[in-house]
């Protein structure tokens, strides 16, 4: 009966052997199918690869002259280089880069002046006497260059201190100029922390390390000494004004007292030389009206490796003081 039937055991063989055969034929079909996307997928992968390196070298072909602080010019032209802000090392108007920016101006073959265009209300007299010192030197090595200063609204103190070392400075009457003068702050809380009860805890090594301390009396010496440095930087900026002013400084009272004047009271006290904006200058005085800007832009690389540093330096630091249990400067 099973005979009839078909159900002997050659027949079932046969039936697992064709079923087994089917399976593998799936699995192989399902696995061509996988390596088949895995192969589109790869090859998708390689080309948007392609496209993105595409996309990157050209980005950086464009990108090359400014990414490397260089400007590709063509024609004669002003060479302007902006001074912005508070000069300090941290701030945009940094000498580093003000005076690699008045370098590439100069080199320029195509420049036919050199215009600094100031708006800053000072800041460090050693970065403003890196810069005074730069354009000096600029002017010696390139004398066939001249190199003018464009005040916008202000120019005082460091500011001031940089433009003086121009050819010539052109401002508007409004403008704010001068401010020949050197500045040191702080705050007293003698009598804040006694009426507090705050008891003032201080260790130093060396009996002036606490000068000018907030929380301590003054001391009639420290303050006479430091008046002695405060003189002395204020007769390095004088000096630096008469050096590049000459004869045009009128004997006026309270010059080098801190005082300020419009553009319009610097030209007749002999602040300033004239009055004009940055266009006039490159069309009037330097003779090409066409403006190229050679200020340096900020290297966010560089920036964040700064910040990185200096996040790293402070968690260290603060651990230190942790163990330590007392944290001292220098």
């Amino acid at each position: 009966m099973d005979e009839q039937q078909g159900n002997t055991p050659e027949r079932a063989d046969e039936r697992r052997e064709g079923e087994h055969w089917e399976r593998e034929v799936l699995a192989e079909l399902a696995y061509a199918a996988v390596r088949e996307q895995r192969r589109s997928r790869r090859w998708g992968i390689f080309f948007k690869s392609l496209g993105f390196l595409y996309l990157l070298v050209l980005l950086l072909v464009v990108m090359a002259p400014k990414l490397s602080g260089e400007r590709v010019t063509h024609g004669k032209h002003t060479a302007l280089v902006e001074l912005s802000g508070v000069i300090a090392p941290d701030t945009p108007a940094n000498a580093e880069d003000t005076i690699a920016a008045l370098e590439a101006a100069f080199e320029d073959k195509n420049t036919q002046g050199v215009v600094l265009r100031i708006n800053s209300p000072g800041g460090s007299p050693v970065q403003s006497g890196y810069i005074y010192d730069a354009i000096g030197r600029l002017r010696e090595q390139y004398p066939d260059t001249p190199l003018y200063a464009v005040v916008g609204d202000i120019c005082a103190s460091g500011g001031y201190y940089v433009a003086a070392a121009a050819d010539e400075i052109y401002a508007n009457r409004a403008s704010i100029v001068g401010s020949i003068g050197v500045r040191m702050g702080g705050f007293g809380f003698v009598e804040a922390i006694d009426k507090l009860g705050v008891e003032r805890r201080l260790y130093t090594a060396g009996e002036n390390k606490a000068l000018n301390d907030p929380f301590l009396p003054e001391d009639p010496a420290q303050t006479e000494h430091l008046q002695s440095l405060l003189d002395a930087v204020h007769q390095q900026f004088i000096e630096a004004v008469e050096t590049g002013r000459g004869e045009r400084l009128e004997p006026v009272d309270g010059l080098y007292s801190g005082l300020i004047w419009t553009g319009r009271q610097g030209v007749d006290i002999g602040l300033v030389d004239g009055l004009g904006s940055l266009d006039y200058v490159a069309r009037e005085v330097v003779g090409a009206e066409r403006v190229v800007d050679f200020t340096r832009e900020e290297d966010l690389l560089r920036r964040l490796s700064d910040r990185i540093e200096s996040a790293v330096v402070g968690v260290a630091t603060r651990l230190m003081s942790e163990r330590v249990g007392v944290q001292a400067s220098l």
